[in-house]
């Protein structure tokens, strides 16, 4: 008997189905209503609903509610600081059982090497593992990046089985002057999903955006913008990750009448945020706590989003669909109890059938070593460029304060919250070094520094003293990469992260473990912010403070840049 029919005979009746879930309820995304029956499962699928079933193995799910499973439409893996595997099992049972992944990242350090790893390792994993194909390496000419991948090197993995297709397009200002390198891109995507990034963009800009084929969008910070690219045909993935939280500026078009148009999405969220609050169950009951319709909020989770990547055989509880399910204890707490990826019951057994995925990357720190004179700001006239973090976004200010100085060095100001920030290269490639000042971290003694560094990757350090400041750089090479604090002359919080400087070898719950521990260490040192290595890990990031697109192509603003 062939699968088909297997399906048809168990969806009739006539033979008892694989699985069975009695005794609870369904959410209708169509209807909206909740409806008492049977699910019957059958392999991969969903055969039987609305009706009794006799199973082979029969679950009392005797007042749950059964939902779609979770989709996770915009996500880096690498920043959850894990790999692929761990984060599969630290994720699916939270009920994500698809996310789309740009490993951006690791492809900013290690090219199609790292994304060959992505692939890989998505053929091994319970939970459904879609890639889309980075568009942006490197990210910038203003940063020495590890790697280039032009439209040669993508066009190799375009018909690979877990690839839908092109990741964030960043470079918004190429695309709408027509840079060749772009369009190459974008022309050889054409009929593929192609996957937008292009905040604060408006008008007849956008409209120009658009038309090159783009159609997905999760960098909207209001609900005015994310209304303007609803009308003009984009489907926006509400953010809210470890450090870019957008949720709840973006709740008023969550409805019932625009969730078609909506999803979900975390774009950076790690192990620790994971464990304290959840993953997109955390977003779907935030929603619905601040009063949005449960509807409008399961549909984004799992319908709308799969709608959106062409992903047509999941979303929905119904005969036919992909049994991705989660069974829930209500709709407001959405808390998983029992989760099925493709039929199959989320376990630690289940995990076990996985084949191993070699790692890559183990040697990609290698940055020369430095010293405390290395970090050293010469005076200038008049005021210094300072950048300002802003709690909760990945975005950064620029900013001008006349500083203190001492001999003919330009030092720190801890009465206004200024201490020194460099970026170190680390991909062997040029040494290049560069110091500046930042404002906002808190920190009144030592040093953080990490290897994961948007988007290129270097090594970022921030500190008060010098001296503390070389030592966390350098111990970052001796541990292949990771975050490092240091007080007064002594390490007192680390984590490796050897798979390309950006994910740990360990189990996620060693990673969650250690995680405490440096945040611990790092408010040891003053740190007033939430997620402080995550904010460390954004600075890299240029600033755009006065948006405007030259005629060239470029981003034409009065841009901040490290000193050196």
């Amino acid at each position: 008997m062939t699968d088909l029919e297997r399906f048809i005979d168990q969806g009739t009746g006539r033979e008892p189905a694989d699985i069975v879930l009695k005794g609870g309820q369904f959410f209708d995304l169509v209807t909206g209503e909740l409806v008492a029956s049977d699910i019957a499962i059958s392999g991969d699928r969903i055969v039987g609903t609305c009706g009794d079933y006799r199973g082979r193995t029969e679950i009392d799910i005797s007042g749950r509610i059964v939902v779609p499973g979770f989709i996770d439409t915009h996500l880096h893996i690498e920043s959850s600081l894990v790999t692929p595997h761990e984060f599969d099992r630290c994720v699916l049972p939270y009920g994500v059982t698809t996310v789309i992944c740009d490993p951006h990242e690791i492809a900013n350090v290690l090219g199609s090497e790292g994304i060959e790893f992505f692939l890989d390792s998505a053929l091994e994993t319970i939970m459904d593992i879609r890639v889309q194909l980075s568009s942006c390496v490197p990210a910038t000419h203003l940063e020495t990046s590890g790697a280039d991948l032009p439209i040669e090197r993508l066009l190799p993995f375009r018909d690979h089985p877990k690839v839908i297709g092109l990741a964030e397009f960043m470079n918004f200002p190429g695309v709408i002057h027509k840079d060749p390198i772009c369009l190459a891109k974008l022309d050889a995507f054409q009929g593929d999903h192609i996957d937008g990034h292009a905040p604060l963009l408006s008008g007849n800009d956008l409209n120009g955006y658009l038309s090159a084929g783009i159609r997905t969008e999760h960098e909207c910070t209001t609900a005015e913008e994310a209304l303007e690219k609803i009308r003009k045909g984009m489907h926006i993935l509400v953010r809210e990750g470890s450090v870019s939280k957008d949720l709840l500026a973006l709740l008023p078009i969550m409805t019932e009448r625009l969730s078609p148009f909506i999803a979900l999405c975390t774009d950076d969220r790690n192990p620790l945020d994971i464990a304290e609050q959840g993953h997109l169950d955390y977003m779907i009951r935030t929603a619905i706590g601040h009063g949005r319709a449960p509807l409008a909020v399961y549909r984004a989770a799992s319908i709308s989003a799969a709608k959106a990547f062409g992903l047509r055989d999941r979303g929905l509880v119904a005969p036919g669909w992909r049994a991705d399910l989660v069974v829930i204890d209500t709709l407001e707490n959405c808390k998983a109890e029992i989760v099925f990826s493709g039929g199959r019951k989320v376990d630690d057994a289940l995990f076990a059938t996985r084949k191993p995925v070699a790692p890559v990357g183990l040697d990609s720190v290698k940055a020369r070593p430095v010293a405390a004179a290395h970090f050293a700001v010469p005076v200038t006239d008049g005021e210094t460029p300072v950048m300002g973090v802003l709690p909760g976004k990945i975005i950064t200010e620029h900013r001008r304060y006349r500083l203190p100085s001492k001999g003919n060095q330009t030092t720190i100001d801890l009465a206004q919250d200024i201490i020194k920030v460099a970026v170190i290269e680390r991909h062997g490639k040029n040494g290049n070094h560069a110091n500046g000042f930042v404002q906002g971290f808190g920190l009144k003694k030592g040093a953080i520094a990490s290897t994961v560094g948007h988007d290129s990757h270097n090594i970022c350090v921030v500190g008060v003293d010098e001296d503390d400041m070389a030592l966390a750089a350098n111990r970052l090479g001796e541990i292949k990469g990771g975050f490092v604090v240091v007080e007064d002359g002594k390490v007192t919080g680390e984590i490796a992260l050897p798979v390309a400087g950006l994910m740990s070898l360990e189990p996620y719950e060693t990673v969650r473990d250690t995680l405490h521990h440096l945040r611990q260490a790092a408010f040891a040192l003053g740190a007033t912010l939430e997620e402080p290595f995550l904010q460390l890990a954004f600075l890299p990031l240029p600033v755009i403070p006065h948006l405007k697109i030259s005629d060239k192509g470029m981003v034409d603003v009065d841009r901040f840049a490290l000193i050196g």
